[in-house]
């Protein structure tokens, strides 16, 4: 009887907005014949981005789809891996030689460590190993300290004392998934000039193992020879890997992160005008200290729904496909941030698109 290799599994991690789903999209559809499996972790009610993955060109019927798309609804992996993700690995070990390549998208709130470590059980080690963690870095955001709570304060005392930047929970988690990372992806390069790339670059640097390399990309439009086929085999070293949040795991006291201060609310509102949403988006974050927004929203007259995502103040639209005949056209969003008031949002946004 044949024994079949282990199946290579890459992690894509990344703070908010970083661009995970628009690199798994890019390869997706240069997959090249590759059979892939696509593990997606959201944070958050709406299935948003396993819905955009949904889209891509895979080569294979929308049931198929459905099928080949996992999406991990509690958020933090640390906390779900023995819930949801052993289960879903075993299905898809059962299934591995009809697989080429899984590819696993980790919310931008989770800590890829504990997920590295579960390839150490020895029902997943005996059939798979990590081929990489890809770190996928928001270049502007970081440049601009937009990682933190609150960005302005923290980049202001940033430039007075570079130390008081690890009493950000949010930038003790962007440096957790940067010491986990076999590759790092400078993302959105073409957005921010060669200067701040060159610093974005230093200070990612400063978190990285000397070995991991580092690249540029706009878009994670990058040939997946470079993403694929690593061969790096994770599991076996992250144990020595420095976290921040190693402590957390020494007991039997599982719950106890940073992150569980995040807040994921969803929203459902009626059709809105496009620029009116965006301008009340724009302002609930501002006054509320948002971090992240995606969600689908109805236009009225539009035949077509629009994709937004948004990192702070800044918005990326688009419209992805057509209403279909079966769903209601009403907005769905999902607010990500820290002691959110979900009905006091909700009520702001209905009264600003009432105006």
């Amino acid at each position: 009887m044949k024994t079949l290799a282990k199946l290579p599994v890459t992690i894509v991690t990344g703070f908010l907005g970083s661009g995970k789903t628009t690199l798994l999209r890019h390869m997706l559809d240069n997959a090249q014949g590759r059979r892939i499996a696509v593990i997606v972790n959201e944070f958050g009610e709406l299935g948003i981005d396993g819905e955009i993955l949904k889209q891509c060109a895979i080569g294979c019927s929308e049931e198929e789809a459905n099928g080949r798309v996992y999406e991990l609804a509690n958020g933090c992996l640390c906390c779900t891996v023995q819930e949801e993700f052993f289960p879903v690995m075993r299905e898809l070990v059962a299934r591995r030689g009809d697989l080429d390549h899984i590819l696993i998208e980790t919310s931008g709130l989770a800590l890829p460590k504990p997920l590295v470590q579960a390839f150490q059980w020895p029902e997943i080690r005996s059939a798979c190993t990590v081929d990489a963690v890809i770190t996928v870095v928001d270049s502007p955001a970081v440049a601009a300290g937009t990682f933190a709570a609150f960005p302005d304060q923290v980049d202001a005392q940033r430039k007075l004392d570079p130390n008081l930047d690890h009493e950000s929970p949010l930038h003790e988690l962007f440096a957790d998934q940067l010491s986990s990372a076999d590759l790092v992806i400078l993302n959105k390069a073409d957005l921010i000039s060669p200067a701040d790339l060159a610093k974005v670059r230093l200070e990612v640097a400063e978190e990285l193992p000397p070995a991991v390399k580092v690249i540029e990309a706009s878009s994670g439009r990058l040939p997946l020879d470079v993403l694929l086929g690593l061969g790096a085999g994770s599991e076996e070293h992250i144990d020595a890997r420095h976290s921040h949040h190693d402590h957390h795991h020494d007991g039997d006291d599982h719950d106890d992160h940073d992150h569980d201060a995040f807040d994921s609310i969803s929203i459902e509102l009626p059709q809105a005008d496009e620029s009116l949403l965006l301008d009340a988006l724009t302002q609930l974050v501002v006054k509320h200290g948002i971090l992240r927004v995606k969600g689908f929203a109805a236009i009225p007259n539009k035949p077509m729904r629009l994709l937004v995502q948004g990192v702070g103040t800044r918005f990326d639209k688009h419209f992805d496909r057509a209403w279909r005949a079966d769903e209601p056209r009403v907005t769905r969003l999902v607010l990500i941030g820290q002691e959110l008031d979900a009905a006091l949002l909700e009520s702001t946004l209905r009264t600003a698109l009432t105006v």
